[in-house]
Order: structure tokens, then C-alpha cells, then sequence
């Protein structure tokens, strides 16, 4: 892999690889784009398979959270972190020298909580910097986005079933979750199922799964866990599922040539992270007739209600769900485009990313 090229295509200010061999801390944070603010994004704790995983993962996490950032109108750049291994091997040493790592960029980056991460992990990290947000709401942050993030993405769910159906109501419409035992898609389903949603679903982790479908009357199918207890994406019983709706709230690259001829749904709106394997699979779905919601786009309730934390009268969580509601609007301003330009959604979500990026360089050269 040459990484200089990796970054040339997409602009990438900084790759910073840290790692510590005395607490088992191999980690990459990367720094996409600072031109709307310091760069602010989770950091996640994964076991990639390669070293190379790594760095794509966390190259188009980065990239995913600028243009994140820059259609929900925050002040924010895009950065992501990953350390690389198992969650269930953490340590207060390996995260307070994680922390230690991302103090020396004096600010540039701003951590968040991605997969594997929690507040109490938040609360060990803040030892060492203050460069983070999703600090417990005990002590007056914002805590776990997860909540927010469902939240937002319940309301850019209706301004799709409003497209679709002519009505944002979600009560009676079936909805496949993927990754319902995650802390999002739990969120999400439980929203939806109060609602009056007919819920199907899918895990990794089967037993938490099972659980949930109990609570919620929600079927649970086959994840695609393997007799190695490896969880493969292709294999999910999920895509076979006929709703009205599909939800990817799990790992991103799940939309791909594998998976998209399988689906039998109208639209999909979900709280994963780049959701689309390749640009291309979004013409796919756009050639097939399937409304797809941006995931840097219906997604941002959790980075939008982190935000609030740094707010100059301290965190609101009135103020921060006011906001993240707004993302039913920048769902309707996304398929609006769409249909004006004869374009696909995620095309369209770019340029409303891409020209606020554009004016505010233009406003930098100016200044300098």
C-alpha cells in the first residue's frame, strides 16, 4: 500500500501512527480536513485483521467525518482514530498513553466515542487531554452519542418514508435492522418499535440479539457468524429480508456488489459509517430505485450532540436534540437535489458537503 497516494486523493493533511509496546497500544489518527475547525471524530477499538485494514478504515472514517461535519453546519474539520485490537483487552495504561498521544496535537484533533469506546473509557482518556468530548454526563458532557445518534437518524428515517410513502409515520412499516445489539441499533429499534414498527434483525453478537427481539417483538435472523465465530458481512440473512426500510447500523462497506442484488427494500437509512463499499455502489442503488440516505448525512445526531459540549453555557440536551432533529430537513434538501440534478443521493450529499469546504477556503485565501 503506498500511503502518500492513499492521502494525495482525497487531500489528507496527517497520518500519525503511535504505538507503545509496554501497554499494547498500536493506534493511527488521522486528520482529514481542519479548513471548518479543529478535526473531531470517535476513536474506535477494533482487532483488524491487517495493518492495512486499519489504515483504510480509519482513512475513510476521516474523510467521512469533514463532510459529516460540514452539512450539519458545525464548526468542525473531520479526524478519526483507531487502535488496533480487541475492546475486551483495553487497559487504563494503554488509554491514558492513547490520551498522551493525542495531546501532543495540541487540539487539532478532537476525540469522540466510536465502536468499543465508552464513557469510562472517555473519563481515563481525559486524564491526560483535554482534547475530547462525550465525557459522562455526570461530570457535564455530553455522554454516550449513541442515544442522539438513533434519534437523528429516526428523523431522517421519516423524511424518507415522507419521499417514498407520503407519510413520515413508521408505525406498520417493516424495518431490518443490522446490528441491533449494537449500542445505536438498539436505540434506533426501540424508538421505532414504540412507534409501532415491524422490526427484523441482526447481530454479531446472536445472544444480545435474541434478547432484544424478545423486548421488542422483533425477528431475528441468521448474522452470518461463522464455525470460527468470525462474523461475516456477506453471509447475514438481513439483506434477504423484504421490508420497507433496511438499516446497515454496524460496520461500514456493507453495501457492495455481493450484497446490493440480495436487498428488497425502498430505502435504506441507517447509522453506520461508510456504508457503501465504493462511490459506484451508490449509483447501483440509485440505477435500482432505492432511496439511500447518506450515512455522513442521517448519522450526525451523535457528532451534532458532542458539539453541544463545548458549548459557552456547558452542554443542553434540549438544545443538542433540537439540532439533531434538523437532520430531517438535511434529508429533504439531499433528495431535493437528487431530483433537481438527476443525480444520486449520495452525489447530491457532496456537493452540499463539498461547496461549504469551497467557501470557506476561498474565505481563508482571502484573509491570508
Amino acid at each position: 500500500m503506498e500511503i502518500f497516494k492513499e492521502m494525495e486523493k482525497d487531500d489528507y493533511e496527517q497520518l500519525i501512527f503511535c504505538q507503545d509496546e509496554s501497554v499494547g497500544l498500536k493506534a493511527i489518527i488521522c486528520i482529514h480536513n481542519t479548513i471548518l475547525g479543529p478535526a473531531a471524530g470517535g476513536a474506535r477499538i477494533y482487532p483488524y485483521s491487517t495493518e492495512e485494514e486499519a489504515i483504510i478504515d480509519v482513512l475513510r472514517l476521516a474523510k467521512g467525518m469533514t463532510y459529516k461535519a460540514s452539512v450539519a453546519g458545525l464548526d468542525f474539520g473531520g479526524g478519526k482514530a483507531v487502535i488496533i485490537g480487541d475492546p475486551k483487552d483495553k487497559s487504563e495504561a494503554l488509554l491514558r498513553t492513547f490520551g498522551k498521544f493525542i495531546d501532543t496535537l495540541g487540539g487539532k484533533y478532537i476525540m469522540a466515542i466510536d465502536v468499543g469506546m465508552t464513557t469510562e473509557d472517555v473519563e481515563i482518556i481525559r486524564r491526560e487531554t483535554k482534547h475530547m468530548v462525550c465525557l459522562p454526563k455526570n461530570l457535564g458532557g455530553s455522554g454516550d452519542p449513541s442515544p442522539v445518534t438513533a434519534f437523528g437518524v429516526n428523523w431522517g428515517l421519516k423524511a424518507c418514508l415522507e419521499e417514498v410513502f407520503g407519510s413520515i409515520s413508521v408505525k406498520g412499516k417493516t424495518i431490518a435492522i443490522q446490528g441491533i445489539a449494537g449500542k445505536v441499533g438498539k436505540s434506533l429499534a426501540q424508538l421505532l418499535a414504540k412507534e409501532g414498527a415491524i422490526l427484523f434483525g441482526s447481530d454479531a453478537n446472536q445472544k444480545a440479539a435474541l434478547e432484544i427481539g424478545q423486548e421488542l417483538s422483533a425477528t431475528i435472523v441468521n448474522p452470518g457468524v461463522m464455525p470460527d465465530k468470525t462474523y461475516d458481512f456477506n453471509q447475514d440473512e438481513i439483506y434477504d429480508v423484504e421490508c420497507d426500510i433496511f438499516s446497515p447500523n454496524a460496520m461500514g462497506g456493507i453495501l457492495r456488489d455481493e450484497t446490493i442484488p440480495r436487498l428488497r427494500c425502498k430505502i435504506i437509512a441507517g447509522g453506520a459509517n461508510n456504508q457503501l463499499l465504493q462511490p459506484r455502489h451508490g449509483d447501483m442503488l440509485y440505477r435500482l430505485g432505492i432511496l439511500y440516505a447518506p450515512d455522513y448525512v442521517i448519522n450526525a445526531g451523535g457528532i451534532i450532540n458532542a458539539s453541544h459540549e463545548r458549548d459557552p453555557g456547558g452542554y443542553a440536551e434540549a438544545r443538542a436534540l433540537a439540532d439533531a432533529k434538523k437532520i430531517y430537513d438535511q434529508i429533504k434538501k439531499v433528495i431535493e437535489i437528487s431530483k433537481r440534478d438527476n443525480i444520486p443521493t449520495h452525489l447530491a450529499a457532496d456537493r452540499m458537503a463539498e461547496e461549504r469546504i469551497h467557501q470557506a477556503t476561498l474565505r481563508k485565501k482571502l484573509v491570508v
